[in-house]
């Protein structure tokens, strides 16, 4: 009989999400201590600069020790007594000058210990709620070059980072999805555990690129047993893993072995066509593809006239792609999905949401 006892790992299964904050941690408290430094210095060349008005009470001399040692007994509102100001010019000084820099002092330390002790504690717990609330995401699992090049290219797609989860096992790599605004955690794709921590099951897309086909065909395995309903898109580099990439529960797999041999095919057939392929696939070029769902005003109407005046190219239909010359494509129907080309001259960026966009400024 097999064993039915939930597996065991040693070590950590994984390290909580975060999300980059604007400055570090160090740079925070460098910035901070740099300032009350300074403020105190202020204070001690003022002490020192009008040292006239001070008495010390012990030997009648103020020397530059007793000045340091008076400004941080006033600093720190202790008030020993044994120097104090005796002149009416000091006293002004202690009032108009070195009481602002007291409470300017105090607020420092006072904002330096909020916000490392509550601020902080607060965060975590802020992104410990948003990992159980996580919906509608999308799941990065591998930050290699393919990964860290389609994340970029979802942020200008419109895409928020803030909606974007990466997971990687190295943190040198994850630094710069942090930069990005991304949502990391340093783990193991493959776990159970791991995927199940960012709701992988709630996600938008599952975008794979372990850099190896096995782990990524096993990454895939998992994601669908987890997910049985969430699209999940991976690259793999052999072709003969493409079949067992679907066969795992791939949606979509991307060879870019492939691809590349394509570009360089279509670059010996004409100069121009491996960049127009180039500048289809990226949304910062002055054409993009695009892939969408018919709209209610579409229905019924030809591929040709398309409400958001892009060229329509193929329309998926119950699984059966149908080319744009073919007489269904003059009849859309509900629930159909087209692909089509949006014009964005000079390289206007108008993201995968433009459908909606266009819709929302038509009824203004």
């Amino acid at each position: 009989m097999p064993d039915k006892r939930p597996r065991s790992y040693r070590g950590p299964r994984f390290k909580p999400l975060r999300r980059a904050v604007k400055i570090p941690v160090w740079g925070d408290l460098g910035i901070r201590l740099g300032l009350a430094l300074f403020l105190i210095f202020i204070v001690i060349m003022v002490h020192w600069w009008d040292r006239e008005g001070l008495v010390d009470n012990l030997d009648g001399e103020v020397s530059f020790l007793d000045v340091i040692y008076f400004t941080m007994i006033s600093i720190t509102t202790t008030g020993f007594g044994d120097i104090a100001p005796i002149s009416d010019r000091a006293r002004l000084v202690e009032a108009v000058i070195v009481t602002p820099i007291r409470f300017a002092v105090f607020f420092i330390f006072v904002g330096t210990a909020y916000n490392f002790i509550i601020k902080r504690s607060w965060e975590k717990w802020r992104m410990a709620r948003i990992q159980e609330q996580l919906s509608d995401h999308i799941v990065v699992l591998g930050y290699g070059i393919s990964g860290s090049e389609s994340v970029t290219e979802l942020i200008e797609r419109g895409t928020d980072p803030s909606c974007i989860v990466v997971i990687d096992p190295s943190e040198e790599r994850l630094a710069d999805a942090e930069a990005l605004g991304c949502n990391i955690m340093a783990a193991d794709a493959t776990r159970d555990t791991t995927l199940k921590a960012v709701r992988i099951s709630e996600a938008q897309n599952v975008l794979v690129s372990a850099g190896r086909d096995d782990t990524s065909i096993l990454i895939v395995l998992t994601v669908r047993a987890l997910a049985p309903n969430v699209p999940i898109s991976v690259v793999v580099r052999a072709d003969d893993n493409e079949s067992l990439a679907r066969q795992a529960g791939a949606n979509n797999v991307i060879n870019p072995v492939r691809f590349t041999g394509l570009l360089l095919a279509g670059s010996a057939k004409g100069e121009h066509i491996a960049e127009y392929l180039a500048d289809l696939a990226s949304v910062s070029g002055r054409v993009q593809l695009v892939e969408r769902e018919v709209t209610e005003e579409e229905c019924g109407c030809a591929i040709g006239d398309l409400t958001t005046g892009g060229r329509g190219l193929r329309v998926y239909r119950n699984g059966r792609a149908i080319g744009f010359w073919e007489d269904e494509c003059q009849n859309l129907q509900k629930g159909d999905i087209i692909v089509e080309i949006i014009a964005t001259p000079n390289g206007e960026k108008k993201g995968d949401g433009h459908v909606a966009d266009d819709r929302k400024r038509a009824e203004a």
